[in-house]
């Protein structure tokens, strides 16, 4: 019989020389300076591109801004950039209300502005909240200015807070092969790089294994040259068929292009550092934003930074095999050919003719395709940037739901039913002019119109739209749980697209924790990391109600996400998310510790406080957790959810009076948010009838919900107001005829 101890080590000997095999015949980084002998063309159209600038060491040769003893003065105090030898600094104020000199460590871009870093001891690397304008002084250049002039202390995007630390957000795309090296018990940073800037092998890959193919070295390699991804186009050929305006793909065959270039040009959360998300899906390292109203216009269109990919995923182009390097040069970054005849390489240009097309002056910046086909939208205070959805301009659109249309963003004086009628007028027989589209079911869901569950189960399911809508459809329906619902949840978790398998997370929200399990339990072994690990987060709160089977089926993608949010575990979301795992499992402490360490990372992340609040709540002390929400109040104060979370802690200690007076302050924080008003309403109704109407009154008007009109017909009603009969008249448009029968009676 072998020994236990002996077997044992033989095991871990074991392990080890299998890890040191598959290290061994890993490929290994080596550095851009090893493709020049070959590739001189492309390492010279690299170099002093985006990617070559995304970031480098501050010296003589990167540093384009003022430092010459230069002076910007920002609500009314000065701050100034100057020099000391070789070294350049800046005399800000820091988050003490005290000037400071900051060295400059790093430049951040080159173009229209570049951005500049200060290191801090604990590893910390912040960009300051100053840039200075690389546009030409006739174009308004070559100034400092504030990139974020409203910003307060207590923003997260203050420039010493969270959203402006390179370690998380921006390191990974600004450098090659980073190693974030977050410390979580000391909170700090060791952040490493292979590479300061964008270099070849950040969309490559490793080139060792490249390098011994071209030195032939490698006989049996990959495909790709000794990569282990290909970059190449998808269509290979594009042809003509009749009846198309365009030429068509003669075959597609997907590469890992639009997945490589999506690693930055996306909206998204890193979920480790060690996938090779290239084998296999963009969500096995990133988790990408859907189309939500926080970034996007209800039409898809860009709202705030959407970095291109999620724009890109709506449109015809991507649908058809276009890749991001048929318009872009990938080295140099820059479009191919002229802009004028980058949309001629597919759409026949004889069809295209100002005549027939563009209904404008020819040669002009109104006849041009991205004109009306790619609006800009200006970031960073110069920064434009275009839409790369290509939405085909919908001014009917824009009649009815108020949706951006490029005709007026130009003919500022004429309103959309004059583009209307023009459109209308240049393309009588257009298949896009009032067809039914998506942005429809997007605003009925914002405004919680009743119809708006079926038009998203329908959005949802139609095979015409482009995953990326049809899972944020999906994603919407978390507010409207029907059967209709439950059909297209049902059919989207089988779908190949993981985009529209992760829509159909959320949009299970709205159910039981026992329907929740037949939805996505499915989704536990799903093949994609960030689809089974967000499933597994959102059945693990659930904890208590699953048997041992269903637990044990939940654990290893659990175990996945726990290791997400430890990989997070710098910012509040990572340890919250935690917090809520080791809650739902019972373990109360460390689940405190998490919530409280996500406070400490980030005091002004309101999830932490809201979550441990009602962690206290349930452990009967609901005083401490006010008292904790009041702590979050000054550390967040534009926060209208503490307040109105404080609120309602308040009324569950009956302190009414207490609790209406942070209704009060959650509804002028947060006008627009209609459930503060609905509630605030609600509280007032037995101290100030007058107030409480008019509060009930703004809560309909700003989400068309008629419970919220049915609140204050019966609050009129019971103060025998005058203005019931107003009401009632009013909601009889959406409430049903027993309905309103019975709030008739009480008239008399």
């Amino acid at each position: 019989m072998i020994d236990k101890t002996v077997f044992a080590i033989f095991c871990q000997v074991w392990i080890s020389l299998m890890m040191l095999t598959s290290t061994a015949f890993a490929a290994d980084f080596v550095g851009s300076e090893q493709c020049i002998d070959c590739h001189k063309e492309q390492v010279e159209a690299w170099k002093g591109s985006d990617h070559d600038m995304a970031m480098k060491h501050a010296d003589k040769d990167s540093v384009l801004g003022d430092f010459n003893d230069a002076t910007i003065k920002f609500k009314g105090k000065v701050n100034r950039f100057f020099t000391k030898g070789d070294q350049y600094w800046v005399n800000i104020e820091g988050p003490d209300n005290q000037f400071h000199d900051y060295k400059i460590s790093y430049t951040f871009g080159f173009e229209p502005l570049q951005q500049y870093m200060v290191e801090f001891d604990d590893g910390r690397i912040q960009l300051i909240p100053f840039a200075w304008d690389a546009r030409a002084q006739e174009q308004g250049g070559q100034r400092w200015y504030h990139l974020y002039p409203e910003m307060e202390k207590t923003d997260a995007f203050y420039w010493t807070n969270t959203g402006q630390n390179w370690n998380f957000m921006c390191a990974d795309c600004h450098s090659t092969d980073v190693k974030k090296n977050y410390d979580a018990k000391t909170n700090t940073y060791n952040t490493q790089w292979f590479e300061i800037n964008v270099g070849c092998e950040a969309c490559h890959g490793p080139a060792s294994d490249h390098i011994s193919w071209a030195k032939g070295e490698q006989k049996n390699t990959t495909a790709h040259y000794g990569f282990g991804r290909d970059l190449s186009k998808s269509v290979k050929e594009w042809v003509f068929k009749e009846g198309h305006s365009t030429l068509q793909p003669k075959e597609i065959q997907f590469t890992d292009q639009i997945t490589v270039c999506a690693q930055c040009h996306s909206r998204r959360v890193q979920l480790n550092e060690d996938q090779a998300h290239v084998k296999g899906s963009l969500l096995d390292s990133y988790l990408p934003s859907l189309i939500t109203s926080e970034l996007y216009h209800n039409d898809g269109q860009i709202y705030d930074e959407d970095y291109v990919y999620g724009s890109f995923m709506q449109s015809k182009m991507a649908e058809k095999g276009v890749t991001c390097t048929n318009c872009h040069n990938p080295h140099s970054t820059k479009l191919e050919i002229p802009e004028q005849a980058v949309c001629s390489q597919c759409h026949i240009a004889s069809e295209y003719t100002p005549e027939k097309h563009t209904f404008h002056k020819a040669n002009t910046e109104a006849s041009q395709c991205t004109t009306c086909h790619m609006p800009e939208t200006t970031y960073m205070g110069v920064d434009a940037r275009r839409d790369h959805s290509w939405q085909i301009p919908r001014p009917d659109l824009s009649k009815n739901i108020g949706t951006l249309n490029v005709c007026t963003q130009c003919h500022q004086q004429q309103d959309d039913a004059w583009a209307d009628k023009h459109v209308g007028q240049w393309f009588p027989d257009s298949p896009y002019r009032n067809q039914q589209h998506f942005a429809v079911a997007f605003y009925a869901a914002d405004i919680n119109y009743r119809g708006a569950g079926d038009a998203l189960s329908y959005t949802a399911q139609d095979v015409k739209q482009a995953g990326i809508i049809r899972g944020s459809a999906l994603q919407r329906l978390g507010a409207f749980p029907s059967k209709n619902t439950i059909v297209a949840l049902g059919r989207a978790i089988k779908h190949d697209d993981p985009l529209i398998r992760l829509g159909a997370i959320q949009g299970s929200a709205g159910y039981s924790a026992y329907d929740r399990w037949q939805i996505l339990s499915p989704l536990l072994t799903d093949k994609v990391l960030g689809v089974r690990t967000e499933a597994a987060g959102a059945l693990a709160a659930y904890w208590p109600e699953w048997n041992p089977l269903q637990r044990e089926q939940l654990s290893p993608a659990l175990d996945e996400y726990i290791e997400i949010q430890l990989f997070n575990a710098d910012r509040g979301f990572g340890m919250t998310n935690l917090g809520n795992v080791y809650r739902a499992q019972g373990e109360f402490k460390q689940a405190e510790q998490a919530y409280l360490k996500a406070i400490k990372v980030e005091p002004y992340f309101v999830n932490s406080y809201v979550n441990l609040a009602d962690l206290y709540r349930a452990q009967g002390n609901e005083m401490k957790g006010v008292e904790l929400m009041q702590q979050g109040i000054i550390a967040q104060p534009k926060s209208g959810a503490l307040r109105y979370s404080t609120g309602l802690a308040l009324l569950r200690l009956n302190d009414k009076t207490q609790a209406s007076t942070y209704f009060k302050q959650a509804t002028a924080v947060d006008p627009q948010n209609a459930q503060y008003w609905y509630i605030y309403g609600l509280s007032l109704e037995q101290s100030n009838t007058n107030q409480a109407a008019n509060a009930l009154a703004t809560a309909f008007s700003l989400s068309a919900n008629p419970q919220h009109l049915f609140a204050q017909c019966d609050l009129l009603l019971k103060a025998k107001s005058s203005q019931a009969k107003v009401c009632i008249t009013q909601l009889e448009q959406y409430a049903p005829k027993n309905v309103i029968d019975a709030l008739k009676k009480r008239l008399y």
